[in-house]
């Protein structure tokens, strides 16, 4: 199954329109699936949901910092919510194919990157903190407070950074259980009734564990009651109905709906509709949505990359070499990627820990840019195929064609000269995964080495046949000059991978 997780950072801003919507550009950009935004004036805060795999959420998430490290100074910053940095809270909630822990881990990593990359104080809490930390303490004399207090008082020592503020302030890390928010709706209801109702509900007051409830007037709609449940596993949301609807009509109140506020993990619904329709047996794998997700990673994934090695192999040119070249260089990338996650967070590798993580990032970039690129390739080669269907007639038309075939072949030369360039930075990286990665993923180091390597290789045949067809001389010497120098590069970048894996599996039989 996919691995999605979500991310819910609270920013200090609610005011300045632009500087939300680059918070927010800043998560699209990095490849995050934006949930909602919701910006508040009053309270001069901004919460911003998105969610995907977990590299790209931790990517996302560090975006977003950086926009908010940058644009906001909370040495202006006035409001009404409790407040003690820019990127004032970010939890990480395990959503699909992972676990609590996973979450901890990258609200760990995330913390320990804001602090090297923008000397915050970074405060650990809840799941994430070693002693179940809460916000509330935390937050205890807002930014002032903290900025007077961090530097001599002990227990205001952060889990990482510098213990000073600067004009960004803090910033509190956590990892949390998916939290869901449902509205009920009351017909027949008067305040006194709707508040009994909500004790009779509500955990603190001896209701349902895990169910926080509370009475609240719904604008135009008369009295409800907002029902949080902060472990959907183990109060799942047909136990709150049920009892919901016992206690309603024990004191002649009528509820006429339930609305879940926002996004909401699809294994709340699937667990209430299975219960309110007393199906036997009944499974969320039985959702045909729910199967096919879950078999992303397995069969599914193995029959795409089958898919696409019968359309290069069909009597077309597109997809061809260069499209070919293109994702060698991507699963090269996704190998090194790989060998640095498998290292990064693991305490026999706390020496390389930091690079590893960026390692982790760079890789996934140069993957996402070569993917690009193999539909680049296929581009460039049909405009360089209009280009000679264009008239041949003397005159301007063939001027004109020639002209075309020109820009069109620098294009389809640009193409594979940029996979070369990527597949040699993702040589970089494999010789550093190779060095200092995970010892028991050092076969993958070689093999990303290997598919770099032969990524530029096949580049360089396109670059060579491409720049045959160019009229300026001095422009296609430059070119293979450039392509030359990239494929010594490559080579020498390969073999001193291939020295360091085989040394490595020698020293580790």
């Amino acid at each position: 199954m996919r691995q999605i997780v979500e991310c819910i950072p609270n920013f200090s801003e609610g005011r300045r329109q632009p500087v939300v919507d680059a918070i927010v550009a800043a998560v699209r950009e990095a490849g995050a699936t934006l949930l909602d935004v919701q910006a508040d004036a009053e309270q001069n805060r901004s919460v911003v949901r998105f969610a995907g795999t977990p590299t790209v959420v931790e990517r996302a998430a560090l975006a977003a910092a950086a926009v908010a490290v940058e644009r906001i100074d909370m040495r202006e910053h006035v409001g009404a919510h409790p407040r003690v940095g820019a990127v004032d809270v970010m939890p990480f909630v395990p959503i699909a194919g992972i676990d609590l822990d996973a979450c901890i881990e990258i609200a760990q990593r995330v913390g320990s990157r804001l602090a090297r990359e923008h000397g915050l104080p970074v405060y650990l809490y809840g799941e994430a903190s070693r002693d179940g930390r809460e916000l509330g303490p935390l937050r205890e004399g807002q930014y002032e407070g903290l900025h007077e207090r961090i530097g001599s008082d002990p227990e205001r020592a952060p889990d990482f950074g510098p213990r000073r503020l600067g004009p960004a302030g803090a910033a509190l890390v956590g990892a949390r259980h998916p939290k869901v928010v449902v509205l009920a709706d009351l017909a027949q209801a008067d305040a006194e009734r709707a508040e009994q109702l909500a004790r009779c509900l509500d955990a603190a007051s001896g209701g349902l564990a895990h169910l926080e409830a509370r009475a609240i007037g719904v604008a135009g709609e008369g009295l409800g009651l907002a029902l949080t449940l902060t472990r959907i596993d183990l109060c799942p949301l047909h136990r709150v109905a049920r009892l919901l609807e016992a206690e309603a009509d024990a004191l002649g109140v009528t509820v006429s709906g339930l609305r879940p506020v926002g996004p909401v993990p699809q294994r709340l619904l699937e667990d209430a509709a299975g219960w309110h329709l007393k199906l036997r047996g009944w499974r969320a794998e039985q959702v045909i949505e729910s199967r096919v997700a879950a078999e992303e990673g397995g069969e599914a994934a193995l029959r795409a990359p089958r898919a696409f090695v019968e359309s290069v192999a069909a009597a077309s040119a597109t997809p061809g070499g260069g499209t070919v070249a293109a994702l060698a260089g991507a699963l090269g990338a996704a190998l090194a990627g790989m060998v640095a996650q498998l290292t990064a967070g693991r305490p026999k590798y706390a020496e390389v820990d930091a690079s590893m993580q960026a390692v982790a990032g760079e890789a996934e970039a140069l993957r996402d840019r070569l993917l690009e690129l193999m539909d680049a390739d296929a581009d460039a080669f049909e405009t360089v195929m209009q280009a000679y269907r264009l008239p041949r007639e003397r005159g301007e038309e063939a001027e004109a064609r020639r002209e075309a075939i020109q820009a069109a072949l620098r294009g389809a030369t640009a193409v594979p000269l940029e996979v070369m360039r990527g597949a040699c930075q993702v040589l970089g990286l494999a010789e550093q995964v190779a060095a200092d990665g995970n010892a028991s993923a050092v076969s993958d180091a070689g093999v990303a080495g290997l598919m770099a390597q032969a990524s530029a290789r096949a580049a360089a045949l396109n670059v060579e046949i491409n720049v045959m067809g160019l009229r300026d001389l001095e422009e296609g010497d430059r070119l293979r000059a450039e392509c030359a120098a990239l494929l010594q590069r490559a080579d020498q970048l390969a073999g001193a991978i291939d020295r360091l894996v085989r040394a490595r599996i020698n020293r580790n039989p």
